[in-house]
């Protein structure tokens, strides 16, 4: 997975996240954001997919970090988490999904 390997580009970021709880289309965002973070005190604990976006939890941080978060969860839902493609925030079933226009008519064909 490519989730997994940002464990190994930023060690001490990623120190106790277990695993990615998103799916592998947000990589470059996540990478972005993790070269941004690197430098800051920060420690990852959580990453996920809520309500069809981003979600970034953190210890520690300065309002300077928590804008960078929140300006790369904002980008999540323009990007479809399944590819990487762009993509926008869909509903289906009481579900919210950020997913381009294949992967949604991918997902929804059974």
């Amino acid at each position: 997975m490519k989730l997994s390997s940002l464990i190994d580009k930023f060690p001490k970021l990623y120190e106790n996240i277990g695993f990615f709880e998103c799916g592998e289309g947000w990589y470059d965002l996540l990478y972005d954001l993790s070269v941004k973070l690197e430098p800051f005190d920060v420690i990852v604990l959580q990453v996920k997919e809520k309500y069809g976006g981003l979600r970034f939890y953190i210890t520690g941080g300065s309002d300077e970090v928590f804008d960078l978060i929140t300006e790369t969860e904002n980008k999540s839902y323009s990007i479809c988490m399944t590819c990487g493609s762009e993509g926008k925030l869909r509903k289906h079933n009481g579900w919210s999904i950020t997913l381009c226009d294949k992967c949604d008519s991918i997902r929804h064909k059974s």
